[in-house]
């Protein structure tokens, strides 16, 4: 039986009682005392008297111990079977005008109108799931009576406007109001859009939403639909899943937004974490089977996401590959490829454990000295990509020192940004991180014979006995000269440098000095302070003229050296 569609607020007035023709019995009067003491109790809570008028809400506002609410249950329900004893005494005796089955019609009326408007007020807000044995306790009582298409009807509207309130707060912005719009709206949004302010908010709320607020919801369908979980599933679905479908557009709009664009892989990556993480929850409230709208829905979510993310990462590495050879370092500087990627990694190594879902590998498990890293690790790939690049550029250099003092400057990077970085480290192991530092210092060694090599040669194989001192001078200018462009990575690699190139020197060329001092302008003081200004080093200038020193060196004029770094 259906509500009036404008219920008056006025109260029922007393019907007459009824004119019986036929024999009155024993279950007839007491059926009438039981409506009768109803009645009191229904006009005392009709529902014309609202909440705002001082009538107040019979559960809501019921003190501790107070049994009113469950005797007015207990009334509704006295009158439901009392409108059932008066039709079946109707048709049984013959004799009855119909005066008991309509009174106790129309109270029972005005009854589940009360427990309507309660209802309203009990799923009015967040609070309402702690009020589950109250409102339990409600709609057994109108399903029971007859009213459950009412019952249901004012749980979905009231449930579907708490739960986009809650999502309101926690998004920040109104959820889209059908499951039509919420595709059509996000796939406008542009990535700036997305990026700027859908994206964060989604990421705060979205994970509260699916592993907090949606179990919640339907803990509390369960509850008040408990005996009937066909319903309580159905009321669910009706009340949520255009919520959750709006949450999983916003993923769905990521994915095609985000497609191989490398600065917008940590969105998709954060998108990809929350979604996995709760899609268990997610799956549990909505279902796993084959007609859950809202599983499939999520589960398709999950993959476009990991696509976006798995074709961004493979362009990547691409790029990687693709970059031109030819495109050196001036100075053998740290390329600008080296510091993009090797700083993308450090954030990538963050998303290890999401990355080791995308591609199914075991690249999240820690890596011992003992562990070489997988084959099949992104981040693997992407190092090797670039180490492979670098060795490439460098054989585009002239100069074969500068070519290993560009692999020297460029290796010490990468391993120093691993080593600097815990999880990359523990991606990479700490044995490949060893490895590349022990190549940079290969590298170094290279570069000082190839840089100085002209110079070693002119001062001979046995310490300067058969050296022409014009030759050894103008190669100790011309190495100076060719390296006063040339720069470091960093301060200890400046530092590397120098001390391998003065280690190399500086002893040699000492002992050609103590033959040919008379014969020569540059001491190896000089050579040693020339050594010291290259790649940024202090530039300690000497006066001109003769003055001895501690070595008994002669000090003379010594070419300058621009500083181009400190």
């Amino acid at each position: 039986m259906a509500f009036m569609a404008s219920p008056s607020p006025r109260r029922h007035a007393p019907l007459p009682p009824p004119r019986h023709h036929h024999r009155r019995t024993l279950s007839s009067t007491l059926v009438d005392e039981t409506v009768a003491a109803a009645a009191a109790l229904v006009q005392k809570w009709h529902p014309g008297d609202a909440p705002d008028s001082g009538c107040g809400s019979l559960f809501l506002d019921a003190a501790e111990g107070d049994d009113e609410p469950q005797r007015f249950l207990r009334a509704a329900a006295d009158l439901h079977r009392a409108m059932l004893f008066f039709a079946s005494d109707a048709t049984t005796h013959g004799g009855s005008d119909g005066s008991g089955l309509i009174q106790a019609q129309a109270l029972l009326e005005t009854a589940m109108r009360r427990l309507d408007l309660e209802l309203q007020l009990l799923l009015a807000d967040d609070d309402a799931t702690r009020r589950s044995s109250s409102i339990r306790a409600v709609v057994k009582a109108m399903m029971a009576a007859g009213y459950g298409r009412e019952c249901v009807a004012t749980f979905k509207s009231r449930r579907r406007a708490a739960l986009s309130a809650a999502l309101h707060r926690l998004l920040g912005f109104p959820p889209l109001p059908g499951p039509g719009d919420h595709h059509h709206h996000m796939h406008k949004l542009s990535w700036d859009q997305l990026d700027g302010a859908v994206i964060p908010s989604w990421l705060a709320a979205a994970p509260a939403a699916f592993t907090s607020l949606f179990p919640a919801e339907k803990r509390l369908c369960d509850a008040a639909f408990s005996g009937d979980a066909a319903v309580g599933d159905a009321v669910f679905a009706a009340v949520a899943s255009d919520h959750a479908a709006g949450l999983l557009a916003v993923a769905e709009a990521l994915a095609a937004r985000a497609r191989r664009a490398p600065e917008r892989l940590f969105r998709v990556l954060d998108v990809h974490d929350a979604l996995t993480a709760a899609l268990p929850a997610l799956l549990s409230v909505f279902g796993s089977g084959d007609g859950s709208e809202v599983a499939a829905r999520a589960a398709a979510a999950v993959a476009k996401v990991g696509d976006a993310a798995r074709s961004t990462l493979g362009g990547l590495e691409a790029a990687i590959r693709k970059e031109p050879s030819k495109g050196t370092a001036a100075g053998g500087a740290v390329h600008p490829l080296t510091r993009y990627v090797m700083n993308y990694l450090v954030f990538l190594a963050d998303y290890n454990h999401g990355l080791a879902l995308l591609y199914d590998d075991d690249s999240d498990s820690d890596n011992s000295d003992e562990q070489a890293p997988p084959s099949s690790s992104i981040i693997h790939r992407l190092v090797t990509a670039l180490l492979g690049k670098l060795e490439a550029k460098a054989g585009s250099y002239r100069e074969v020192a500068l070519s290993y003092l560009f692999l020297a400057n460029n290796t010490a990077y990468v391993a120093r940004k691993v080593a600097g970085s815990g999880e990359l480290r523990g991606v990479l192991g700490e044995r490949w991180a060893e490895e590349q530092g022990d190549k940079a210092t290969a590298h170094v060694a290279v570069y000082v014979r190839a840089a100085w090599g002209k110079v070693m040669t002119s001062l001979g194989g046995g310490g300067g006995g058969e050296a022409d001192p014009a030759a050894v001078e103008a190669a100790v200018m011309e190495a100076v000269g060719a390296q006063e462009q040339w720069v470091a990575a960093d301060e200890e690699m400046g530092e590397a440098l120098r001390k391998a190139a003065a280690a190399a020197v500086v002893p040699k060329y000492r002992m050609f000095y103590r033959r040919h001092g008379a014969a020569v302008r540059i001491t190896p003081g000089d050579v040693a302070a020339m050594i010291t200004a290259l790649f940024g080093g202090p530039l300690q200038r000497r006066q001109e003229g003769p003055s001895p020193n501690a070595s008994g060196d002669h000090p003379a004029r010594r070419p300058r050296v621009q500083q181009l770094f400190t």
